[in-house]
């Protein structure tokens, strides 16, 4: 060792010595030593930074860097610390996935790590007895330890992945500095100015986590678009600005302001290693690798969703990131290429630059402070402007632009010397793209400036490329009065808006976001989708009605879907222009979802021809190809999609019964297959299939037309008995459901008693939702009493009737609770039908019958399928109290019009008992789920009427007999037997055929079973679940009692009945002379 590296380290060491001495040190006593023990080993030039306010808000201990240039981070603990124990921490993975040069301390050992992996470790001598530290030779190996940190040649990045994902450690240090310093400074800072900047004009949901994320990633790839315009030499955060790419003026602002000179120190230093980083990193060999695409895989998308998985993998679910294939991709814009050719005779589809005269209106200038201008009468002007205009309304990283792009070239072979000056005049005025989110933004006009530099189209002027930051869905914020920093924002916004208002746009295509629960709830759109335009005064096309009426949905949440709300701002442009092409692909939920009947017809008016190519994929439904062969998904989603191509032709005026001409193929397989079917092809050479979609249903899928109009002559359950609702949603059914009265009042008593934390640990309950809250659902049981009056016995599965505390308020101890149906049921004497209003990826088995309130998964896993309660009787409340059963008259839950439909067709008004009992017996006929299986699958089921008097009432007799099994009122002879005595535990349930292969075993354990179970039996199901192994599984773990016991032998017993009587029922329907009913 140097012998001037012995001095430094020996004066070190004095100075650690005499500080622990005195006996009260902390790991602060010792950084000024350590501070000048780093500085005199890195020589002239080396500084090792120790600032407090970095280090509150998430920093290492010690910066250390040679003038502005990082060279490593040192973490220092307190003399003593375990630093096995530190390293396993989540603050030491966060620097080690960060930060490449690390050194870890206790003051005297020193763990040094390299990209994350630990590369030495050395120790200096510890105090004696008496306290002093004592000198050895193996303290050069610190010195050792130290002068590699501090001269660490840190290894190039030179893959895409490589760099992905050590960007992703670093943007998620940034973003924790960022939330941290956030939440130090106070509501005037800058950080909060610009937090409020982009609630104001992009997001107005926007908190400071999602703010601080936003912020992170535009760091990354604001630095990572610079560095591919900039030499290795010299790249700095400081000359980034100055690099970015001249196509994305916005960006350059952004950036200048919140990367710049005068960006927080707190975050300053991970934005410099980051950049360092990108310095180091070999951006020739990225680059090339970026223009080595494949069939399927776009590299800078690719290298774009690496380093999302990861930086945070759940974003990419949440905020609906996945990369389009771009087979899915190609087939779509093939396909509107060649319908710009027939539809609209423009001979050079996607590359026609014709241009036409329109009047637009012009803007009045606003002073500050001032008003919009009055929209009665606005000034306008006649320009000329291209005829062919593209949007994708949901850009995302600019897959769809970058298919346009590509597909236009290919007219240019042979031609390539036009192709710079096409570009310039009639390329970039007419292509347009906008996104929400900033990273996909910077990665989009990335991408789509490498792609044009590329093709040989050089950006030496100041044209910008047509991607703005925007919200789609919500019109532009004013630029009056605004900070500067939001003005920016806001122009961009009202840039788009310009567009999206004003211009001809002829081509709407792309990938729109799929999420139920939407963020985008602006009043623009949400009116839009209601049939009034705020943008321009007018009523328009209404997705919320049908043939001239309200939908009458109690819950149309699905219609507030993302990528509906797009499809309706698409189908507005194309309105507004005029004429044009709409292409996205999407859910293909819209295209038979009963909820969506509204928006199909709006659509069917505003077009002339629809093509759907559903591509299925729906695990969710468990969709399998018609041949039983596997079915899988384009995307690595559940959720099944479909492309859709509606096309508008030239303006001319529409009757009121248009209807657009609806053309339907399928494609299923395995997604291999898929993706070498949409290759080559396009809706030109697709095999439709032309459709009919008629009222009131308007399905975009396939349909029997004949016995669509035989089933839609029978009546609706809804309309056949009106007041109906799902069933309770509890919210917490390990609270409130119990398998008998006491346990489920012991469980009122001693949670309502309990402070708030301690009853959610108790109960793991979890944390708090909207709609139940541990706070609000006490209070409920406090308010209430609380009272044993109000346990009551709940329908909870099929033959599995539980216990719970019903108090009937919303938000309370239930989350639901549904009074004015279940209201029916508490404490009364009353019957009623359960069934549901479709059936994803479930055969229609979906009827029960209950005599109690009832839960709204009783009918299936699947919450599409809930079960929807339809009482037969209806009691009269004078009031609100639940408890007040006073006797009154009862009326029956019948709709006049259907009782005397009834009674004209058998002859006699039956009474209402034997109405439910001939409801019950049609829906559990094998023939009817087989025949009209098909529309079951999407709407509540509907009830045919017989004129047969006789096949009536066989029907009415075999329905009292199967409500009177389903709910336990007879008593059947055991089929089964039990024969083996044990614990009655159950742990493993299977059913296991005996010799004869028609009956066998279902075991609860290794030991005991139920003897006798016939197959057929085992594998009934009623709604989704396979009842005889539903009982069981629900009570694993637990030693059933003898009444249990007996229930499930008489629960195969009615099972094995029910089998008979739907029997019965075909063949007292066979000999009335088959289906139809007559």
């Amino acid at each position: 060792m140097p012998v001037q590296a012995s001095n430094v380290l020996k004066e070190y060491l004095r100075t650690v010595e005499s500080a622990l001495k005195q006996g009260n040190a902390t790991e602060h006593t010792h950084r000024p030593a350590l501070e000048a023990l780093l500085e005199a080993l890195g020589g002239q030039g080396v500084d090792a930074i120790n600032e407090p306010r970095q280090i509150d808000c998430g920093a290492p201990d010690f910066i250390v860097v040679r003038g502005t240039v990082p060279l490593g981070y040192v973490e220092a603990k307190d003399v003593g610390s375990d630093l096995g124990r530190v390293e396993r921490s989540e603050q030491l993975d966060r620097y080690r996935e960060s930060l490449a040069n690390l050194v870890l301390t206790d003051y005297l050992e020193f763990r040094w790590y390299l990209d994350g992996e630990l590369r030495l470790s050395a120790t200096l001598p510890r105090p004696g007895r008496d306290g002093r530290i004592r000198w050895n030779d193996d303290a050069s190996q610190v010195a050792q330890l130290l002068t590699q940190f501090l001269q660490a040649d840190i290894p190039l990045k030179a893959t895409p992945k490589d760099l992905a994902t050590r960007m992703a450690g670093l943007a998620r240090l940034i973003r924790d500095l960022i939330e941290r310093t956030f939440g130090n400074e106070n509501e005037t800072g800058e950080l909060h100015a610009q937090f409020e900047a982009f609630r104001k004009v992009l997001i107005d949901s926007l908190t400071p986590s999602q703010f601080a994320d936003m912020y992170a990633q535009t760091l990354c790839y604001g630095l990572f678009a610079a560095r591919c315009n900039t030499p290795a030499q010299g790249f700095t955060r400081q000359i980034a600005t100055n690099a970015l790419p001249r196509t994305n003026p916005f960006l350059r602002k952004l950036f200048n302001t919140i990367a710049g000179p005068e960006l927080d120190p707190r975050i300053a230093w991970a934005v410099d290693q980051l950049a360092d980083l990108l310095a180091r990193a070999d951006m020739t060999a990225i680059l090339e690798d970026f223009g080595q695409r494949t069939r399927r895989e776009d590299p800078v998308v690719h290298f774009y969703e690496t380093f999302l998985a990861a930086y945070d993998p759940k974003l990419r679910e949440t905020r609906g990131v996945y990369y389009t294939p771009e087979p899915v991709v190609g087939y779509i814009v093939r396909s509107v290429d060649a319908l710009l050719r027939s539809e609209f005779g423009l001979t050079d589809g996607l590359a026609h630059a014709g241009k036409v005269k329109l009047t637009r209106r012009v803007e009045a200038p606003q002073s500050r402070g001032t008003a919009r201008p009055s929209r009665a009468a606005p000034a306008t002007e006649t320009v000329e402007t291209h005829r062919l205009q593209i949007l994708d309304p949901a850009t995302g990283t600019g897959t769809f632009l970058y298919a346009v792009i590509q597909k236009i070239r290919e007219q240019f072979e042979g031609n390539a010397g036009a192709w710079p000056g096409y570009v310039a005049e009639h390329l970039l005025p007419r292509l347009f793209g906008f996104e929400l989110l900033m990273a996909p933004y910077a990665v989009a006009h990335m991408k789509l400036g490498l792609e044009l530099e590329q093709s040989g189209y050089d950006f030496a002027s100041d044209q910008r490329l047509g991607v703005f930051l925007t919200n789609s869905l919500e019109e532009a914020h004013e630029l009056t009065g605004l900070p500067l920093f939001t003005q920016w924002l806001a122009e961009e916004s009202h840039a788009a808006s310009r567009i999206k208002r004003d211009a001809p746009v002829m081509v709407v295509l792309g990938n729109p976001p799929y999420s139920g629960h939407s963020a985008n709830t602006g009043a623009w759109i949400a009116g839009l989708l209601r049939g009034h335009d705020s943008m321009t005064g007018e009523e328009t096309a209404n997705y919320f009605e049908v043939d001239g009426g309200p939908l009458g949905e109690r819950n149309p949440k699905w219609l507030n879907d993302d990528y509906v709300k797009f499809i309706r701002f698409a189908q507005w442009r194309i309105e507004q222009t005029g004429h044009g092409i709409l292409a996205f692909v999407t859910n293909h939920g819209y295209l038979d979802n009963p909820t969506f009947r509204g928006m199909r017809e709006s659509l069917l008016r505003a077009f002339d021809a629809i093509y759907v190519l559903d591509l299925h994929g729906n695990s969710k439904k468990k969709e399998t190809a018609p041949d039983g062969s596997k079915d899988e998904n384009v995307f690595d989603i559940q959720q099944g999609v479909a492309i859709g191509i509606f096309v508008r032709r030239q303006s001319r005026e529409r009757s009121n019964d248009h209807r657009a001409r609806v053309f339907h193929a399928d494609l299923y397989g395995a997604r291999e297959f898929k993706y070498a079917a949409l290759q080559s092809d396009s809706a030109e050479h697709t095999e439709w299939r032309e459709l009919s979609p008629s009222s009131p249903s308007y399905y975009f899928v396939p349909q029997d037309g004949a016995l669509r109009e035989e089933y839609e002559r029978s009546w609706k359950i809804t309309e056949a008995m009106p007041l109906n609702s799902v069933g309770i949603a509890t919210g917490r059914d390990s609270l409130t459901i119990h398998f008998s009265e006491n346990d489920a009042w012991r469980a009122v008593e001693d949670f309502s008693a309990l402070e708030v934390e301690e009853a959610r640990q108790k109960y793991r309950l979890g944390k708090d939702a909207r709609d139940w809250k541990v706070g609000l659902a006490q209070k409920d049981l406090i308010d209430s009493g609380p009272n044993p009056g109000r346990l009551t016995p709940i329908h909870y599965r099929p033959f599995d009737v539980r216990f719970t505390y019903y108090t009937g308020r919303s938000r309370g101890y239930h989350c639901m609770p549904r009074p004015a149906v279940m209201g029916q049921f508490f404490h009364r004497e009353n019957i009623g039908l359960i069934t549901s209003r479709m059936t994803k990826g479930e055969s229609f088995a979906h009827a029960q019958i209950t005599r109690e309130i009832t839960e709204v998964i009783c009918m299936s896993p699947k919450t599409s399928n809930n079960g929807f309660v339809f009482p037969l009787w209806l009691y009269p409340r004078e009031s609100t109290d639940l408890l007040d059963t006073a006797p009154r008259e009862k009326t029956a839950n019948l709709a006049p019009g259907f009782v005397a439909a009834l009674a004209e067709a058998v002859g006699h008004a039956p009474s209402p008992e034997d109405a439910l009992a001939y409801i019950y017996a049609v829906l559990y006929a094998p023939g009817y789920r087989t025949r009209y299986a098909d529309f079951l699958k999407r709407d509540f089921p509907r009830v045919p009427l017989t004129r047969n008097r006789a096949l009536f009432e066989r029907l009415v007799a075999i329905g009292h007999e199967l409500i009177a099994l389903h709910t336990m009122q007879t008593t059947l002879p055991r089929i089964t037997r039990y024969d083996v005595a044990g614990s009655n535990e159950v742990a493993k349930v299977r059913w296991a055929p005996d010799a004869a292969g028609d009956k066998g075993r279902v075991y609860i354990n290794d030991a005991q079973y139920f003897d006798g179970v016939p197959q057929r039996v085992w594998d009934t199901y009623i709604g989704g679940y396979r009842v005889a192994e539903k009982w069981l599984k629900d009570r694993k773990g637990r030693q059933l009692t003898y009444d249990d016991l007996t229930h499930y032998q008489a629960v195969i017993a009615a099972l094995a009945r029910t089998l008979e009587l739907q029997a019965d029922i075909d063949c007292a329907v066979d000999d009335a002379g088959g289906w139809p009913l007559h």
